[in-house]
């Protein structure tokens, strides 16, 4: 490992990254020569770093195909993390299926693809949440009990060749909220609470830290055993919610570009420069 390791964190143009200053600070502490480098900006000497974290390259989304050709590249002159295989399969979210089909207990989800077209007994749900595979942040989602208006959501996703993805609004997401654990290094760290992105101003709350209960944490654990990379994540965050029956279920395991709720957890930025600081060896 060099005296003092260069690491790029790798963020995009116009996304405010809050994290971005305790992540940095905390690298410095770490002995880590860090800075913010936009993935596609075309002066980066990518071989310059001894690793690269991507971290808030919020923009991809419109733009996958180039953002994973970035990814690869950048990958044969540093090391990237998390790995290009994760990132291939984590930025869209059909990784769902594969992971429902090893047994992880997933939110139930219809797939829409292309061509096809969403039906009375595909998603028999008294509320829906209607998305594509690929997107962030809740973008081009809708909320409906309105089965039409569901159909046409998706019949527009489909249009553009996108697949569509329908899942079940569950009630616990307006009460006891999402959970997010966040691994670092391959150890839990920390835990959120976090509140709906898709109810209206009443029922919204804040952010803050929770302490998962055990079953939450034995979800999580079978989560990311089922991710062959599992060994080489430098982060995960794995996003659960309480089914009707109060089974934990996986909404969302983000391993491309998260928000790590550093504020909320002392000791969190340094766990992730330390993390940082082994790999970039």
């Amino acid at each position: 490992m060099t005296a003092t390791p260069a690491v790029a964190y790798v963020t995009s143009k116009d996304a405010p990254d809050q994290e971005v200053g305790a992540a940095l600070a905390a690298f410095t502490g770490q002995g880590v020569a860090a800075e913010p480098v936009v993935w596609d900006d075309p002066a980066v000497a990518w071989e310059r770093f001894d690793a690269a974290v991507v971290r808030s390259t919020w923009d991809y989304t419109g733009r996958r195909d180039e953002f994973l050709a970035w990814a690869r590249r950048a990958a044969g002159l540093t090391r990237v993390c998390n790995p290009v295989p994760v990132l291939e399969r984590n930025t869209d979210k059909t990784y769902l299926r594969e992971l429902a089909l090893a047994g992880v207990p997933v939110v139930p989800t219809a797939w829409v693809g292309p061509g096809e077209r969403l039906d009375g007994g595909t998603a028999p749900w008294p509320e829906l949440v209607v998305k594509p595979t690929v997107s962030a942040g809740a973008r081009d989602t809708v909320r409906t009990t309105d089965r039409a208006a569901a159909a046409a959501h998706a019949d527009l996703l489909t249009a553009a060749g996108r697949t569509a993805m329908v899942q079940p609004y569950l009630p616990a997401v307006d009460g006891e909220g999402e959970t997010s654990l966040v691994f670092i290094g391959g150890a839990f760290s920390h835990a959120v609470r976090r509140g709906p992105m898709l109810s209206g101003p009443e029922g919204r709350f804040a952010d803050e830290p929770r302490r998962p209960d055990a079953d939450q944490l034995a979800v999580a654990e079978r989560v990311l055993a089922a991710v062959p990379e599992r060994a080489e994540l430098l982060y995960a965050r794995v996003d659960l919610v309480r089914g009707p029956e109060g089974t934990p279920l996986l909404i969302e395991l983000e391993l491309t570009e998260p928000r790590l709720f550093l504020q909320y957890e002392a000791g969190a930025p340094a766990r992730l420069a330390a993390a940082v600081r082994a790999l970039a060896g």
